[in-house]
């Protein structure tokens, strides 16, 4: 009997660990992102201790905010990372930074860090970092990931989203 009680106990702890999962709160893809002013590099006069905890910073990073990012018309990769206390957070800037050689023509990559735009995690409810979202150029959120991505996953979403704005 005892045993049967654990059994049960251990399904209910999985429907709930799998319902935080499936739903996070946080926004949806298909949704519109919010538009919101955020810090520029500009505004903090160039200093990135005051926009960043990343230690090498990409200062392509910090040119818009998010406001002006979407009113671009261009896909937007948004990067909610804070590595002043995130170790994963380091390396997806990292891999954020590669990506964005490649695509720095046709894709704005914003850096937003919980310190410095605590607005822009409380707008998407993000909960922990890191968090990235695609934006196309209609402002609808086409893709989101929690946790660390690789190269190839992000190259693909955007490679499929940029194919797919220029069909249409």
């Amino acid at each position: 009997m005892r045993m049967r009680q654990w059994r049960w106990l251990g399904v209910g702890l999985a429907l709930l660990v799998a319902g935080c999962i499936f739903d996070d709160g946080s926004m949806k893809v298909g949704m519109k992102a919010p538009s919101l002013r955020t810090k520029t590099l500009a505004d903090v006069g160039g200093d990135f201790s005051r926009i960043t905890s990343y230690r090498y910073p990409d200062e392509r990073m910090y040119q818009y905010s998010l406001d002006d990012a979407l009113a671009s018309g261009k896909v937007v990769v948004l990067a909610f990372a804070t590595p002043g206390h995130c170790t994963q957070c380091d390396k997806q800037l990292q891999m954020l930074k590669a990506v964005l050689d490649k695509y720095q023509q046709q894709v704005l990559f914003l850096h937003l860090d919980q310190y410095e735009n605590p607005a822009a995690f409380k707008s998407f409810k993000v909960i922990g970092d890191p968090w990235t979202y695609v934006v196309d150029g209609s402002h609808t959120i086409r893709f989101k990931r929690a946790g660390r991505m690789l190269y190839r996953e992000l190259d693909m979403v955007l490679a499929g989203l940029l194919k797919a704005e220029k069909t249409s």
